[in-house]
């Protein structure tokens, strides 16, 4: 029996060609590393089928469904119904990734805006935790988080939260998470650092955004899931936690959040 802490990589794109015809020896390494979950996100809805059947596959792997903000222009506008519809999938748990990304996409601000509005309530009506991308876009982001929130209560988290301490400091406002990527671990970091510190250790989760963003040591090199142990021990650096602490509570986090994936049960 293994003693490695268990963690959970929260967000990776396991559908991407960087992994084409390794995901059993890429899963193999994580579960070494202690990562025994991992949320591949789909983010054209187009290739949804093929992230679910990775997914269905895959007993370690769940999976969510969006349009991703810079490619909001591209795609076909989601509708909440479809994203209803796509929620009903056992592995299904959160909505996502949307967001808004204004430093390669300002032109389409109003699509993303539009498109940002729709996936949130989706969240909404499913329960499912909204999975949120951000990128030059602090107040945009808070203010239609904050407006829509109002309208009515959803679950989200930051995803590879790299923005102001203004935007953490609304989105904890709102009850949700942050979620600590490769960056964090980055040696010229440190200001983002102290904006995870200075966050609730209940609101925090741990991802790679696999293939991209490697921490230390592997970084400029492809990212997988097994890596998300490097950014958790950077992490239990930051919270001033040993490993196995830091790691319970990533994954007691993920649970809170992730409720659906928490209590799937696989059909015997």
């Amino acid at each position: 029996m293994s003693l490695t802490p268990e963690i959970t990589d929260s967000h990776c794109h396991l559908d991407f060609p960087d992994f084409d015809g390794q995901l059993d020896d890429i899963l193999a390494r994580a579960a070494q590393a202690g990562v025994t979950r991992m949320v591949t996100i789909c983010t054209r809805l187009r290739n949804e089928p093929t992230v679910r059947a990775i997914a269905e596959a895959h007993a370690p792997v769940f999976y969510a469904a969006g349009t991703h903000p810079m490619s909001a222009a591209d795609e076909p506008m989601a509708t909440v119904d479809e994203l209803v519809t796509l929620a009903k999938h056992p592995k299904f748990v959160g909505i996502g990734e949307t967001g808004l990304d204004y430093h390669y996409t300002a032109e389409s601000a109003e699509v993303q805006k539009q498109s940002l509005r729709i996936h949130i309530e989706a969240a909404q009506r499913t329960g499912l935790p909204l999975i949120i991308h951000a990128r030059a876009a602090d107040d945009d982001m808070a203010r239609i988080l904050a407006e829509e929130y109002g309208n009515a209560p959803y679950s989200c988290v930051m995803h590879c939260f790299s923005s102001s301490a203004e935007l953490a400091r609304a989105a904890l406002d709102l009850g949700f998470y942050l979620s600590m990527s490769g960056i964090a671990a980055f040696p010229k970091s440190q200001a983002l650092r102290d904006i995870f510190a200075a966050a609730p250790i209940n609101r925090i989760l741990v991802e790679t955004d696999a293939p991209y963003l490697a921490p230390p040591p592997h970084r400029g090199k492809r990212n997988e899931p097994a890596y998300t142990a490097h950014t958790a021990r950077k992490g239990a650096e930051v919270f001033g936690m040993n490993y196995a602490e830091f790691a319970a509570q990533t994954q007691a986090n993920f649970d809170r959040l992730f409720t659906k994936a928490a209590t799937y049960k696989a059909a015997a």
